[in-house]
């Protein structure tokens, strides 16, 4: 026995097991104190006829207690001792001769007491457990000319306290072992799906993720093996994208490096000495170098963002200056790939705060997709307007579109719809993240054999009052 069950038998059964020996005990002492008071009551009550008793005959107290004693109609229930003025027995209801030299404590606390009488309970000189019950005999001047004892067995009550408390604890034994039965069946209930969950567990942590989950019950369990069936899910999705991701950039990197490695290798041949070669080997190597760069800037941003490590220089941006001068950019690719760029500059719009290199990186990120998916001949269309208090800006291209299952998956991490395409999957997770870190949001709309929209909604800066104005000029 280990785990939860463990620590459920040494928490909450010793708990519920205190707790009953608790009220086991506590219902013995008011079982006892019951039992012990209803006959100290009779007692009490027996005693008080002797007022009446002895009321007119205090003079002649044997005689009269010795009536009282044969007249006595309990003499099975409890014994009367008779005692004299000076504290001996002399008669007593069984007809044998009274025991002189037993002690009669309850006698001795009578002659003390403001009523005459007095109870104990203790054990005879024959060791019977006993509850005596003794009352003073006065006559008209208070003066004591004996007493009368009632003596009862206390055997048969303690007889019935033992059985009454016996009762209760079979009772509370029976109750002990239903919890016992309800709670191993209520914890296996739970501890099995745990080792279930924890086996499938391992097996995910060791890279299985098609391992799932049987699901026992339609409760908390249940939805966390739900959860883990879907993490699972996840997970595979993740992993598959990861290596596709590996394979993607692994491509990526190595078609520049090639080029470069190429293009060194006849430059570094002997006899190498065309300079119109030359200089092109040159611009490719250029071009394959920063090629390689923005690749690994592209993952160095998607490692920031993932530790939340990306750090954005806020400033009072010209948002169609930067616009402007990604579209520049990309005018002289789009050129010679047969492509078009359509774009009208508004002539003023509000200035937004934010990183301009950034924002710069997202919108030469969303020509460069643009431009990649569109065949030629294509045009890309980028507009620019200002509504309400928000700037949005959209590219829209007439290329191959996206697939609608597709398209609420492009701005996940390592994602690639069309793996025939260059690119490693990441630039456009990047961009949808530098543009929430701008309070912004970056929309897309997509239809198959269509055409792609990209939107991206930026805040512009309020517009502040004359008198704050006045009051900064001031300061």
């Amino acid at each position: 026995m280990k785990g939860i069950t463990k620590r459920w038998v040494l928490n909450t059964f010793g708990v519920i097991l205190m707790i009953l020996c608790v009220l086991i005990i506590a219902f013995s002492f008011v079982v006892q104190n019951l039992y012990y008071n209803g006959i100290r009551q009779t007692l009490v009550v027996r005693s008080g006829e002797l007022t009446t008793v002895f009321g007119s005959h205090t003079d002649n107290f044997s005689e009269t207690a010795r009536n009282y004693v044969a007249a006595f109609p309990d003499k099975e229930m409890m014994e009367l001792v008779v005692i004299n003025s000076s504290g001996e027995p002399t008669l007593n209801s069984t007809g044998f001769t009274p025991d002189k030299g037993q002690t009669i404590p309850d006698y001795d606390a009578a002659l003390k007491s403001a009523d005459n009488r007095a109870d104990w309970h203790g054990k005879n000189s024959s060791g019977e457990k006993i509850m005596a019950l003794t009352k003073i005999i006065t006559d008209n001047y208070g003066n004591n000319i004996g007493a009368i004892r009632y003596v009862v067995s206390l055997e048969e009550a303690d007889r019935k306290i033992f059985i009454a408390i016996s009762l209760v604890c079979l009772v509370g034994i029976m109750i002990m072992f239903f919890i016992f039965v309800s709670s191993t069946y209520f914890l296996r209930s739970i501890v099995r799906p745990v080792r279930d969950i924890s086996e499938i567990a391992k097996k995910i942590a060791r890279g299985d993720f098609n391992a799932r989950i049987n699901k026992f019950y339609d409760d908390e369990i249940g939805d966390l093996c739900d959860t883990i069936n879907y993490m699972a899910g996840e997970l595979g999705t993740a992993d598959k994208l990861k290596n596709d991701f590996i394979s993607s950039v692994s491509h990526e990197l190595r078609t520049p490096l090639t080029a470069i490695k190429g293009w060194a290798e006849t430059m570094q041949m002997d006899g190498f000495n065309d300079k119109a070669t030359l200089e092109k080997g040159m611009g490719i190597i250029i071009k394959e170098t920063e090629r390689l760069g923005g690749i690994v800037e592209e993952v160095l941003d998607f490692s920031r963002i993932q530790q939340d490590r990306m750090v954005l220089i806020m400033d009072k941006v010209d948002i169609l200056a930067e616009l402007d001068e990604s579209i520049y950019m990309q005018k002289e690719r789009a050129s010679k790939e047969n492509k078009h760029i359509t774009y009208e500059s508004p002539d003023i719009l509000p200035v937004v705060i934010g990183d301009r290199n950034r924002l710069r990186q997202v919108f030469i990120n969303i020509i460069d997709n643009a431009l990649k998916y569109s065949s030629s001949d294509g045009v890309v269309n980028i507009t620019v307007e200002l509504v309400a208090d928000k700037i949005i800006i959209t590219v829209a291209d007439n290329g191959c579109g996206i697939p609608a299952a597709d398209l609420p998956k492009v701005k996940q991490k390592f994602y690639k719809a069309n793996q025939t395409v260059r690119g490693s999957g990441i630039g456009l997770a990047v961009a949808d993240e530098i543009v929430r870190l701008h309070n912004g949001e970056l929309d897309i709309d997509s239809t198959e054999g269509v055409g792609t929209t990209v939107s991206i909604t930026l805040p512009v800066v309020p517009e502040r009052s004359e008198d704050e104005n006045a009051d900064e000029s001031a300061v």
